[in-house]
């Protein structure tokens, strides 16, 4: 890079900085939607320590200290511009968070060992920042920072479609490279984490981020230095390309907390192959005390209630299949449902997480194929943790005499009406 580059990079920066400077957001999101994310982390402790990583002027930061934990938190705030901490700094005095809030310059890719030492927070929070580095750098490199059972959340721009137009991916291969939210949970999953939940940001986030920004553009004369007519006319493209591609791309918030197996690794989960049928027969075979279950898998396999890519395995650390669980379409009064049947997990490795693991990848998949409703007859102290509920409160009743908090149901779709009636098997449940 020559001299006289580096200069206009430098240049360019500084005006984008000053374009934002003084918006309420950096990125879209909205309190909202940091409260129901800190929801989804489930416990935390009384005063918990949260690391607030690419922080901006601190919207999340605040929120946090105010609320993440019965006593509020303690805050360490990232940021490597200068002015957005001196912004928060200034809010938190005034908001009496003071003593809460402590701002840190430094790059969140590369933060040093000794100010930010091994599991040293309870919570890594990144609302619109980790793109900088990369989903996948952020994950590897923050990990180190959680306490045992410590969560990390972070929003990702990510395809809402299957195929973007080229103009949509014209622009964002330019920027960042985006995947969907299957892309991104598998990388999650193979990072060694388990997805706690996911949030899918409502359009009206990313209007609190745009609606200030492209008001203060609007108002920009573009008539100053060549820098500030430049990040001027970056952003009118970014509101331009939401304006006509919107509807391709959208923010998602992941809640991911690492797996700690027993054999100290995780137990990455991912889609059966055609290889795998023996393996998963394996497993079902010893984790159950009849074979009436890896009969089951084997039929449901040539059943028309079988469903590509919703059968999942997870592996251990040798890439053998130590659990599985399966989904096949069946019905509620006539609309379609999912069953999840069987989970199984290898007897050696039972209470390691590796069946908690699988079920939510496969869980995760499914809402990513856009199903709606999922069915399960099972524990009622192991699957609420899924979010599974009694299926009673929607009025759906199995076709047999079961208690009715073994027979439950879990929502992937809330705009859809869930169906209410009894539930129709496939043919190889024999029922």
């Amino acid at each position: 890079m020559t001299d006289a580059t580096s200069t206009s990079t430098s240049a360019f920066i500084e005006a984008f900085f000053t374009l934002h400077h003084g918006l309420p957001r950096q990125a879209p999101g909205s309190d909202a939607s940091t409260r129901h994310l800190l929801s989804l982390c489930g416990p935390l402790p009384k005063r918990p320590r949260v690391l607030d990583l690419g922080c901006g002027p601190g919207r999340s930061a605040l929120l946090l200290a105010a609320r993440a934990g019965a006593d509020g938190a303690e805050v360490t705030a990232v940021d490597l511009h200068g002015p957005f901490l001196e912004e928060l700094r200034a809010e938190a005095r005034a908001r009496g968070l003071a003593d809460r809030v402590r701002t840190v310059r430094a790059d969140m890719g590369a933060l040093p060992d000794d100010e930010f030492p091994d599991g040293s927070f309870d919570l890594v929070w990144a609302e619109g920042s980790a793109y900088t580095i990369g989903f996948d750098t952020a994950l590897a490199r923050w990990r180190r920072l959680l306490a045992p059972g410590g969560t990390i959340v972070l929003t990702e721009c990510e395809w809402t479609v299957a195929e973007p137009s080229p103009g949509a991916r014209a622009f964002w291969d330019a920027q960042c490279p985006l995947r969907s939210t299957a892309g991104n949970l598998a990388a999650a999953q193979s990072a060694g984490y388990r997805v706690l939940g996911v949030h899918h940001l409502p359009d009206s986030d990313w209007a609190e981020y745009y609606g200030p920004l492209a008001e203060r553009v609007r108002t920009g004369s573009g008539a100053g230095s060549p820098a500030m007519e430049a990040a001027l006319a970056a952003t009118r493209e970014e509101l331009d390309v939401r304006a006509r591609h919107g509807h391709e791309y959208g923010y998602t918030g992941y809640v991911l907390r690492p797996v700690i197996a027993g054999n100290g690794g995780a137990w990455p989960a991912r889609p059966e192959t055609a290889a795998d049928a023996a393996a998963v027969r394996a497993v079902n075979l010893a984790a159950f005390e009849t074979p009436l279950e890896a009969d089951l898998v084997d039929a449901l396999r040539a059943d028309d209630a079988w469903l590509p890519g919703l059968s999942y395995v997870a592996e251990g650390p040798d890439g053998s299949v130590v659990a599985h669980a399966l989904l096949t379409a069946c019905e509620v009064d006539g609309v379609r449902a999912l069953a999840l049947a069987p989970v199984a997990v290898d007897p050696a490795l039972q209470r390691s997480g590796a069946g908690s693991a699988v079920v939510r990848a496969l869980l995760s998949a499914a809402r990513e194929q856009g199903e709606s409703l999922v069915l399960v007859l099972g524990h009622p102290e192991y699957y609420p943790r899924f979010g599974f509920v009694p299926a009673s409160r929607f009025g759906i009743r199995a076709p047999f005499e079961v208690p009715d908090e073994a027979m439950m149901a879990l929502v992937l779709d809330g705009s859809v009406p869930v169906p209410a009636g009894t539930i129709g098997y496939p043919a190889p449940f024999g029922v």
